[in-house]
């Protein structure tokens, strides 16, 4: 899991089965599965509202000469962005809300 915040800040930690990670608010976090088996991931807020933001879609949405010029990357990164956030797991019992089209 990588957890970022503004100013560059960001710090990378590798976890294990039955492993407990922190996310400081406001900082965003990354996951990704490294392992060989399945990833069962357990986000618990300290919140009575949830907000879910892509980093992926909100890329995507800013200006592309803003998003180039601040994380040095190319026209590559910026043309494999997506608009729409995509779903990581859809259950077929729970009901998601329609994306924008952006």
């Amino acid at each position: 899991m990588t957890v970022y915040a503004a100013n560059g800040q960001a710090r990378t930690f590798d976890f294990r089965a039955g492993d407990v990670g922190y996310v400081p608010q406001p900082w965003g976090h990354y996951i990704q599965n490294t392992g060989q088996t399945t990833l069962w991931f357990l986000a618990i807020f300290n919140s009575s509202r949830y907000a879910d933001l892509s980093l992926n879609q909100w890329m995507a949405l800013t200006p592309h000469e803003l998003v180039q010029e601040n994380l040095h990357v190319g026209r590559d990164v910026i043309d494999a962005l997506r608009k729409e956030k995509v779903m990581v797991v859809k259950y077929p019992e729970v009901a998601y809300p329609a994306q924008s089209k952006g």
